[in-house]
């Protein structure tokens, strides 16, 4: 491919691993960084690949793209995984043409989400698309069906009920420690990473909860403090995690390291803790959940708890799904119209040529004829686009202008 070249929707592909087939321990061996990320566009070329987005969440790792077969992706992908080629072969799920598309924008409306309606997959969307996009990875197909994705999420948000109440994994944090615990305002609870999962589960701590007896904990220092200083509350720097495990009886850990944050070592003989391991890959060292004194909880187990907000959720899929059908209904238009356009560019391109070869005359006479071809040139387009469009038999279009523009030429 060229850049940027992909035109055939049945060249669209998509790869992946969810929560719907694969555990959080098998899903963290696919989890993509920024680092990796960058990387795979830096090799996507050599694997013929130039329109490409990669969506790596807690719940799903999948890879989006056009391709002239889903191997070019995957392998792709597996470069940068730690989890082999055979094993993502054996457990991911491949969808092409009109089919990968549908998935494309359940995922994206979040009708495909570990918690129906978690809006937080939009934000997580258009961040893997600004890094495409800003690396020249989106073409302008593929650039107006992801628009047109975020399009219908914002639509199905609006019109809908799908996002009511407050269930999200963040959120879910919040009601496993107020149903599965006996939670009170002096529990010391510590946080550790605070991007968009960390801060929102800081905010619904505040909020649910009225507590501000949280010491947050980031890599970047300066995020964490500023974070800590709008919530009113505690900041410690990353050299002091130890002694602030040491502390806490709640600890929510929403890192994306490539490796444990929370180690074994940090937890041992320090008192009864509850851990609430927020990311992919999990950030806690395995083995620490069988020390007598740990409750470790991931969140596949989160996705298991019960809202009224969810059956509210539930009943408003079919008007999402009325939406999202209308919506690639139109984007499916627009790329037949995009289709015929490009048919009528090469008619007419071909039949200049055939103009060119035609027109053997003295030059004043050249001119005269030359404008009754042109003329002749747009007759032959206006009358042959109606049938074009809708129409599956390209070349038999090609042959019927070329016969009108030998007929009307000659005239």
């Amino acid at each position: 491919m060229n850049q940027n070249s992909a035109t055939s929707l049945d060249d669209f592909f998509i790869a992946g691993l969810s929560y719907k087939n694969c555990d959080a321990v098998t899903r963290g061996k696919f989890a993509i960084n920024n680092e990796q990320y960058l990387n795979i566009l830096k090799l996507a070329p050599s694997y013929g690949i130039d329109n490409l987005i990669i969506l790596s969440t807690c719940n799903r790792t999948e890879i989006y793209g056009f391709a002239k077969n889903a191997s070019q992706l995957t392998e792709l992908l597996c470069n940068e995984t730690i989890g082999g080629i055979e094993l993502f072969r054996k457990m991911a799920y491949v969808k092409k043409g009109l089919e990968a598309i549908a998935h494309l924008y359940n995922v994206g409306c979040s009708l495909d989400s570990q918690i129906l309606g978690d809006y937080e997959i939009t934000g997580q969307l258009k961040k893997a698309i600004k890094v495409s996009r800003d690396h020249k990875f989106i073409g302008a197909i593929f650039d107006r069906l992801l628009n047109s994705v975020l399009q219908s999420s914002k639509k199905i948000k609006t019109e809908t009920l799908i996002s009511e109440g407050l269930i999200s994994v963040s959120f879910a944090a919040v009601k496993y420690m107020k149903e599965k615990t006996k939670f009170t305002d002096k529990h010391n609870i510590l946080v550790l990473g605070i991007g968009k999962m960390g801060s929102n589960t800081c905010k619904n701590l505040v909020d649910y909860f009225g507590t501000t007896n949280i010491t947050v904990i980031n890599r970047t220092e300066e995020k964490a403090f500023e974070l800590a200083q709008k919530l009113n509350l505690r900041f410690a720097p990353i050299s002091e995690l130890p002694n602030e495990v040491a502390a806490s009886d709640i600890i929510i850990i929403a890192t994306d390291a490539a490796e444990p944050v929370l180690l074994k070592s940090h937890l041992e003989n320090k008192g009864n803790k509850l851990l609430i391991d927020l990311s992919i890959p999990c950030n806690v060292e395995a083995g620490s959940e069988k020390l007598p004194n740990i409750t470790l909880v991931n969140i596949d187990q989160l996705s298991e708890i019960k809202d009224e907000s969810l059956k509210k959720r539930e009943a408003e899929i079919p008007k999402a799904k009325i939406i999202i059908e209308e919506n690639i209904a139109e984007f499916l238009k627009w790329h037949e119209m995009l289709n015929q356009v490009r048919v009528l560019k090469i008619i007419k391109s071909k039949l200049e040529v055939i103009q060119t070869q035609f027109l053997i005359a003295p030059e004043p006479a050249y001119d005269k004829r030359s404008a009754k071809k042109d003329h002749a040139i747009q007759r032959v387009i206006n009358s042959i686009a109606p049938k074009i469009y809708g129409a599956n038999n390209h070349g038999c279009s090609c042959i019927e202008a070329i016969n009108n523009f030998m007929t009307v030429a000659q005239n």
